[in-house]
């Protein structure tokens, strides 16, 4: 009976990652499918290749993604960029979610955003604990509100790091660690499961 068990667990262990990425796979496709509807029905390819083929609409959203990319890296694509941009900075309920969206996105995913500066562990929710938290930017308006130094911390939660609290702390009151953002991310959204390993230091002996 506990050999019984103890396969039953280790199947589970190989299907459930593996059924959990192909639901999670197949779910994006569904979702980046619908992109297709968006093209004249006579344009679709079901439309005249007689048959549904899943996953066209990856396909359809990367070609437009890179060529959006593409175009707008030339002088006329950046000045088209910044008309559509101000035009977008004259609605008055759009600018603030386009704005605040825009500045989410440029830091997450440009190659010189600092969304997250570095790993820190703070206390949090009660002073006799701590949780991993990320130091983001503070606004100037709020640092000159302090006669300490304060640092800005983005807390996740889990499994979800996309939602979390934004606190300001004492610098002296939290500890930074040695630990990529990648590694954290990994932390908490395997619940503590998937923990990073420590490189092994390596000895430098002389003549080395």
């Amino acid at each position: 009976m506990t050999a019984l068990k103890r396969y039953f667990i280790t199947g589970l262990l190989i299907w459930v990652p593996l059924g959990i990425t192909i639901w999670v796979v197949s779910a994006l496709m569904g979702a980046l499918d619908q992109s297709l509807l968006l093209l004249p029905e006579t344009w679709r390819p079901d439309a005249w290749l007689g048959v549904r083929i899943p996953g066209l609409g990856v396909i359809l959203t990367g070609v437009v993604i890179v060529t959006t990319g593409m175009f707008a890296a030339n002088l006329i694509g950046q000045r088209l960029v910044l008309f559509w941009e101000s035009l977008l900075q004259r609605i008055p309920v759009v600018k603030s979610i386009y704005g605040s969206v825009k500045q989410v996105s440029d830091s997450l995913l440009s190659g010189s955003g600092m969304a997250f500066k570095k790993v820190l562990l703070v206390h949090y929710p009660h002073p006799e604990s701590w949780s991993l938290a990320f130091q983001t930017n503070m606004p100037d308006e709020v640092k000159g509100q302090f006669d300490a130094e304060h640092v800005a911390v983005f807390i996740p939660t889990t499994p979800s790091p996309v939602n979390g609290f934004y606190f300001y702390v004492r610098r002296d009151a939290v500890i930074e660690l040695d630990m990529s953002v990648d590694a954290a991310l990994k932390a908490i959204v395997s619940m503590g499961v998937v923990a990073p390993v420590m490189k092994p230091e390596v000895a430098n002996y002389p003549g080395d």
